[in-house]
């Protein structure tokens, strides 16, 4: 069970690495969807930061510790399939990933091979 500042950073993240190419593709916007759902967040709430994503300032491109290796490594699963849903994974998105990744102590090698498992992407 995943504690409510792990959601709300989970959540966070996933809106942070959806905008960091200057766009929001449906295909993004429903893995967030989904995501937010299964956290238990309120449908209004996520729809409107959905809606404003791209302008929105206040949300800074931190990355963030989590509670756990665990949850960090299930963030960068979603986040590996969220990068890679509008068939763009672009540089910004990799080297935020990879920041997230350093943060919660997953070495170089072990993000690679995460890639590998749950990208589409060669590394």
């Amino acid at each position: 069970m995943l504690s409510i500042i792990d959601k709300s950073n989970y959540l966070k993240g996933l809106l942070i690495l959806a905008r960091k190419d200057n766009k929001l593709f449906d295909s993004e916007k429903q893995i967030i969807r989904d995501i937010a759902s299964k956290l238990d967040f309120n449908k209004d709430f996520y729809e409107e930061i959905l809606r404003n994503l791209l302008a929105n300032q206040y949300i800074k491109d931190e990355p963030m510790k989590f509670s756990s290796r665990e949850v960090a490594e299930s963030f960068l699963t979603d986040g590996f399939k969220l990068a890679f849903s509008d068939d763009d994974f672009s540089e910004k998105e990799l080297f935020w990933l990879k920041d997230i990744a350093k943060m919660n102590g997953i070495e170089e090698h072990e993000f690679e091979l995460l890639l590998k498992i749950h990208g589409k992407a060669k590394v």
